[in-house]
């Protein structure tokens, strides 16, 4: 069984990733609305990965013995003015999701719950990953700033297709 305080960070984290996933959802949806089915298609695949990250951390809190314990999402901003905004909001997004992993290693290595601390490896190795592909994203809204632009990069963005982190699904980080 994890440390108390490592279950309480990783129910609170599961409730984050339910939070990225609703605000990806609303951010694909706002995407739509502008016109930009490619960027929406991204930001969708985003909202699938998010909840992926949710099924992974419940799993493995099953898997060592824990308590999940869901609670209430906040309701995500479903406005924005441009891609740009959304992108940028993306990218701050992913450096506070970060910030939060990073959290949890600290609490998981604090407690020795050496279990946990394997789990979170790939996790800071996937927001590597995603604070530079939204980085990127962010340097080509910059770089496009015109119509014909916008247009390519919605046409790169919707080729995304969701890939589901299979292992770490089925071992709910733990391996096997």
């Amino acid at each position: 069984m994890s440390d108390p305080k490592v279950v309480k960070a990783i129910n609170e984290q599961i409730n984050a990733e339910l939070y990225s996933a609703y605000l990806y959802w609303a951010m694909a949806a706002c995407a739509n609305d502008m016109g930009f089915p490619g960027m929406s298609n991204w930001l969708y695949n985003q909202y699938q990965e998010e909840t992926a990250h949710a099924q992974i951390f419940y799993k493995f809190l099953t898997r060592v013995g824990a308590k999940v314990e869901l609670t209430a999402i906040e309701m995500p901003p479903a406005q924005y003015t441009s891609p740009q905004e959304i992108f940028e909001e993306v990218l701050v997004h992913e450096r506070k999701v970060t910030a939060l992993i990073h959290k949890l290693v600290a609490i998981a290595r604090e407690t020795n719950d050496y279990a946990a601390d394997n789990m979170l490896r790939w996790f800071v190795n996937e927001q590597v990953e995603e604070e530079e592909s939204a980085g990127d994203i962010v340097a080509m809204l910059n770089l496009a700033k015109s119509g014909n632009g916008l247009l390519m990069i919605d046409r790169d963005l919707g080729s995304r297709t969701f890939s589901a982190p299979t292992e770490m699904l089925e071992s709910g980080g733990l391996g096997d």
